[in-house]
């Protein structure tokens, strides 16, 4: 079999043949549906719920293909995701693709396939489009945007405000594995370290259904990592925030790259992770529930929100001191979404 050497020309963004040949050929192949296939510059939905929640986000992740993943899946993940910490039920989708002149073709269609099977396991319609193509030096390959509508659970109550002293925080999983990802690839490390790039659409809707109000905050710890996330929390709801380190899941893997490397694994990016801040009652409950679930297996109670007197987050170590985790001025790993 002949390689393909087919290339993004700046015509596939003129709207005219070359583009239309684009969508019939690539997009609708493997994303048509419905609201699609109409071909329109906007799209009509049915929406009953009075409770709608929309999100942006856009993806410049350096290299384009990771270890387990690639910037189509980042793409439908992280704003899957972003619906569900606000106890959305994702819906539908927007993609906006700005691709760079002489873009392989294959490479085009592999992000693609990517995005369809991402957004097929989410259960989320791409409904709508568009396409732009611009000179070889003007962008890295490809970048996506995505916006993404969800109808809110009636049974979620997520917000700073519902955040009580004594409130216990768990994340459902080990922390770092997508910066580490990233870097290894960029870097062409030997690190064997997949990247967590998923949506949690299987773990965050049922803890919703099944624990209701009694999860009181959501938060995906993404660019920045766990240690920004919790400086939000901190910050958000003015208290603050103990942690247990050594509850913290951390892999050995991850943890001998990030000895090696100089690297805080607080600080690194996670695409398939979420922390919960839930009512201490129901905590041991919720954690079982989670450990039940391939997407939180490696669940663990990490700390608790102590008071509200001072908005800071206190590392409690393995060696009985604790130190303070603050925000950092920038992040370690740029462009690792």
């Amino acid at each position: 079999m002949k390689p393909d050497k087919r290339v993004i020309s700046l015509s596939h963004g003129s709207g005219g043949r070359l583009m239309y040949e684009l969508i019939q050929n690539l997009y609708l192949k493997y994303l048509g549906n419905k609201f699609l296939n109409k071909l329109t510059d906007a799209c009509v939905l049915d929406l009953t719920s009075k409770q709608v929640v929309f999100s942006t986000d856009s993806f410049v992740v350096k290299p384009l293909f990771f270890p387990d993943s690639d910037i189509g899946e980042l793409a439908i993940a992280g704003t899957v995701n972003d619906l569900l910490m606000l106890g959305a039920n994702p819906k539908y989708i927007s993609l906006s693709l700005i691709i760079q002149e002489n873009f392989p073709f294959i490479s085009l269609e592999k992000i693609i396939k990517s995005i369809a099977k991402a957004s097929n396991k989410a259960g989320v319609l791409v409904v709508t489009g568009d396409t732009k193509v611009v000179d070889s030096n003007a962008c890295d390959g490809i970048f996506i945007n995505t916006s993404g509508i969800g109808v809110k659970l009636p049974q979620a109550r997520l917000g700073f405000e519902n955040i009580k002293q004594e409130d216990c925080l768990l994340i459902n999983g080990s922390i770092g594995q997508h910066g580490l990802s990233i870097i290894s690839a960029r870097e062409n490390l030997k690190f064997n370290v997949k990247s967590d790039c998923q949506s949690l659409e299987g773990l965050i809707i049922p803890a919703l259904k099944e624990f209701k109000s009694d999860i009181h905050f959501l938060r995906d710890p993404t660019r920045g990592g766990l240690a920004t996330t919790l400086n939000e929390i901190c910050l958000g709801a003015h208290c603050c925030v103990i942690i247990d380190e050594a509850k913290i899941p951390l892999s050995e893997t991850i943890q001998y790259s990030c000895e090696v490397l100089g690297f805080d694994p607080l600080y690194l990016a996670n695409e398939g992770k979420a922390v919960f801040v839930v009512d201490k009652r129901i905590v041991n409950q919720l954690l079982k529930f989670l450990r039940k679930k391939s997407l939180g297996k490696n669940a663990s109670i990490i700390g608790k929100i102590k008071d509200f007197k001072q908005a800071k987050v206190v590392a409690q170590t393995s060696v009985g001191s604790s130190r303070l985790i603050d925000m950092r001025d920038g992040d370690p790993l740029p462009r690792i979404c």
